[in-house]
């Protein structure tokens, strides 16, 4: 029996999937239009990969819809919290009291708050994590359960069980997808440049061993979780003079890179060496930080230009202009970092905004 979106996203959060739930809900906006526990959902899995301002605005487009929703408010209140603010924090926990006094975590974050809301404590649990304990709870992680329950059942059956659950059991940072049906043939590799270039553009001329040699790069690449290093390898390889047949492979490994976090994200490269040459770097992800400018909305979308390295005011390395399909949540008059794809907009080089972060502490010295 086929599960619908809402399902099917609940799952992956289970599982603890949160990238993967928001790449598909935010697929299917049109239809979860106005849609309560859509909105919900997309805020939450928002919370637990560290987009605050996403969260923040699926959590508003939500209240529109319903407002005095428990799982709503502990979500708001936790965003709040995470930001400093916990005046407003106390205000939306003291309201789920009012609806449901029993709450453990609005209990147990107003304790927190009475006896250890300081600044120093809230930017450690920030850092480390802790302070998800606050957020919206998605129930115990099946994989959890499979990590105590399977070696529980392999010391019951003997050795030779264990080394089977061993192998069978899930692991964090294990082989990816497998990419062999993706292997280059013999003739691809003896023929691996294109012989007839007529009408097409080539910005990198590559000898047949370097062209091979990128190719197995990318595969290499992926399987060390660097996305971005083997997205470059993608890149040289589309715009050079590759055979067609390794460029239509490359391009179908594009759909098995990962949308990164601020925590994930491998080999950011800096604004120079992208300006550079931004064709090497198109689709690539970057953490970028300074200070925004000419922000303003287009309807929904959010367009501004970041100064990048300007945190201190004293040196902008480049301007470059950032889309957002949605506003997200950002004080104009702090640095911020930013989470972007590459893109080209007619031909310049442009940010397509995912998430964004300001420090707690910028948040708590605001008067």
């Amino acid at each position: 029996m086929k599960r619908d979106t809402l399902d099917t996203a609940r799952k992956l959060m289970k599982y603890r999937k949160f990238s993967a739930a928001i790449k598909m809900l935010e697929g299917r906006s049109s239809i979860y239009e106005n849609n309560f526990d859509y909105y919900l959902m997309l805020a939450i899995a928002c919370m637990y990969v560290g987009d605050a301002g996403s969260a923040s605005t699926y959590f508003q487009q939500a209240r529109r819809i319903k407002l005095t929703d428990t799982t709503l408010l502990l979500g708001q209140a936790a965003l709040f919290l995470r930001r400093g603010d916990t005046d407003r924090a106390l205000q939306y926990y003291l309201e789920i009291l009012d609806n449901d006094p029993d709450n453990k975590i609005a209990l147990q974050a107003l304790e927190f708050i009475r006896t250890r809301g300081d600044y120093n404590t809230i930017c450690r649990w920030v850092d480390s994590g802790r302070i998800e304990r606050f957020y919206p709870q998605l129930g115990v992680n099946p994989y959890h359960v499979i990590g105590i329950v399977v070696p529980v059942a392999a010391c019951l059956l003997g050795c030779l069980l264990v080394f089977h659950v061993t192998r069978s059991r899930p692991q964090e940072k294990g082989p990816r997808a497998d990419l062999s049906s993706f292997e280059l043939s013999i003739d691809e590799v003896r023929n691996a440049q294109e012989k007839n270039m007529a009408g097409s553009t080539c910005h990198y001329l590559l000898t047949n061993r370097q062209i091979t040699d990128s190719y197995a790069a990318v595969q290499h690449y992926f399987q060390l979780y660097r996305d971005n290093a083997a997205q470059v390898e993608i890149n040289r390889l589309l715009s050079s003079n590759a055979s067609v047949a390794i460029k239509q492979k490359a391009h179908l490994l594009m759909g098995y890179l990962a949308t990164p976090t601020f925590d994930t994200l491998t080999d950011n490269p800096t604004y120079d060496k992208v300006a550079e040459d931004p064709l090497l770097y198109l689709d690539c992800w970057v953490s970028w930080s300074g200070r925004i400018s000419n922000a303003g909305l287009d309807g929904t979308a959010y367009n501004c230009d970041l100064l990048v390295g300007y945190e201190t005011m004293e040196k902008v390395n480049g301007i470059v202009p950032v889309h957002f399909a949605a506003a997200p949540q950002i004080d104009n008059d702090k640095p911020v970092r930013i989470l972007a794809k590459i893109i080209l907009d007619n031909g310049k080089l442009s940010l397509e905004g995912h998430s964004v972060y300001q420090s707690v502490k910028d948040s708590l010295e605001k008067p």
